[in-house]
């Protein structure tokens, strides 16, 4: 049974408290202030609640805290520069609130953090340059916002991360190259933003675990990477969910196809061997009626390779794959 109510201010006499959990319960209105004085909580979580008011300048107070979840709350204001003394932060989730604001600077300081995500807010201007100092980061999720202006270069430093969500916001110019050199990185999802420019040739080359590729709704020119292929022979569960005018000759090389033939194919169908229906020469034949330099198209194909239980779990914890049936279905009818 959930909880409904407010959180009394005499939660601060529990000065030694060093594991706060409260999520999922229907909790709601402003936090209290005197909660400044848990100095010793390192986990607090308060997700999925009805929390309100603005975010609290007191969190950098808390200077043991380790991780703070408050996902799925009513948090409005931005991001208090306070957060820049919780130095021992490893987590910071505040995913679905109403936070805005620009994303503060200060979270470059931040230097022990690993999981960042403010997804599903209303943040706004440019991503700072000064997040490429969180150099442990390890999953960076800001989809959902209206952030602008170009991807820093400095995000290709973030070299411990495998993790990258920048879906849905107004994100223009080219994606920097140093992204495709962050060596363990698994997911990169870019999706519905306009992102212009091409994707380097060698693409693959320092990408060996990338699983998931997400590059629809932007405004990216030219042909698939001719090596990108290269990709599954490193990791036999890659994915890339665009469609492309023409695909690179070595994709000819795929034996087997699965076709729809009518019947409805769910993503979990697909944890098998999926290869392209159709040939270079047909795909050359349609190029014909178009641009010799193409764009890609907004529609959504995903092209999975022998997937793990493990590895499907993920793709779907990271991205919101519930695309995929719909675009199963239309694009191999």
């Amino acid at each position: 049974m959930a909880l409904t109510s407010r959180i009394p201010r005499e939660f601060a006499n529990l000065s030694f408290l060093v594991s706060l959990d409260m999520g999922s319960n229907n909790f709601h209105g402003n936090l209290p202030r005197e909660m400044a004085r848990l100095r010793h909580l390192k986990f607090l979580d308060l997700s999925v609640n009805s929390f309100s008011g603005k975010v609290p300048s007191w969190f950098g107070f808390l200077h043991q805290i380790q991780v703070l979840n408050h996902r799925k709350n009513s948090f409005t204001s931005s991001i208090a520069s306070s957060f820049s003394n919780m130095s021992t932060l490893e987590t910071l989730n505040m995913n679905f609130n109403s936070i805005g604001g620009k994303i503060p600077k200060v979270i470059g300081k931040l230097i022990n953090l690993r999981v960042l995500k403010l997804g599903s807010n209303k943040l706004i201007d440019f991503i700072p340059l000064s997040l490429s100092n969180a150099s442990r980061l390890e999953t960076l999720e800001i989809s959902y916002n209206s952030l602008q202006g170009k991807i820093p270069e400095g995000i290709g430093d973030l070299h411990n991360t495998n993790q990258l969500s920048i879906q849905y916001n107004q994100l223009t110019g080219s994606i920097p190259f140093t992204i495709f050199n962050i060596s363990r990185i698994k997911f990169i999802a870019f999706i519905g933003n306009s992102l212009s420019g091409y994707l380097p040739n060698g693409l693959c080359n320092g990408l060996p675990v990338l699983k998931g590729l997400y590059l629809s709704t932007n405004k990216l020119r030219g042909h698939m990477p001719t090596r990108l292929s290269n990709c599954l022979t490193v990791n036999d569960a890659f994915q890339v969910a665009a469609i492309v005018e023409k695909l690179p000759p070595l994709w000819k090389d795929f034996k087997n196809y699965l076709k729809n033939k009518g019947k409805e194919m769910t993503i979990e169908d697909l944890i098998v061997r999926l290869h392209i229906e159709e040939d270079n020469k047909a795909a050359e034949r349609r190029s014909t009626h178009q641009r010799t330099t193409t764009s890609f198209r907004s529609n959504f194909v995903t092209f999975l390779l022998e997937y793990e239980p493990q590895t499907f779990k993920e793709a779907m914890a990271f991205s919101n794959l519930s695309f995929c049936k719909q675009a199963v279905n239309s694009e191999i009818d």
